[in-house]
């Protein structure tokens, strides 16, 4: 099966891509049949030679049945070569951690009406333990207080 990907080059932490045709059994650095374009991500979106490709031979292996990688599905989508492909199924992806965590705690939110018909019972069950703590916590209160008036007596 044929692809167009990208092949790796340039040096450590300085990435530049081909665009290759290769067959989709070689590595991914490793043998290809044609190179038809560039892509060189450290570059800012809106410099020209960011990417260049080869419209007439990505469209003659388009046809021939290659199919594009995601990433150089997005690379030719924003070069109009072919329809612009969906986005990902990972929507979390793209929101900040701070709120994924709030999000995180709505979402058992919306399960907790699905878990409380089966707790029926449960409830009535929790609700005397949830009342002898209240009661446990009202003297331990009402003894500091009474410690601290003779306190304010003797000066």
């Amino acid at each position: 099966m044929l692809k167009i990907r990208l092949s790796r080059g340039g040096t450590k932490k300085r990435p530049v891509y081909k665009v290759v045709v290769a067959d989709s059994r070689r590595a991914r650095d490793g043998r290809f049949i044609e190179k038809v374009g560039f892509f060189n991500p450290l570059l800012p979106k809106d410099k020209k030679e960011r990417v260049g490709l080869e419209a007439e031979r990505i469209k003659y292996w388009l046809g021939e049945g290659a199919q594009p990688t995601t990433r150089v599905a997005r690379i030719l989508g924003e070069n109009n070569l072919i329809t612009m492909p969906v986005n990902g199924s990972n929507p979390l992806k793209a929101v900040p951690k701070k709120e994924r965590k709030k999000e995180g705690d709505e979402a058992p939110k919306a399960d907790a009406p699905k878990e409380e018909a089966p707790k029926a019972d449960a409830p009535k069950a929790d609700a005397p333990k949830e009342e002898a703590p209240k009661a446990e916590a009202a003297p331990k209160a009402e003894a500091p207080k009474a410690e601290a008036a003779p306190k304010e007596e003797a000066k």
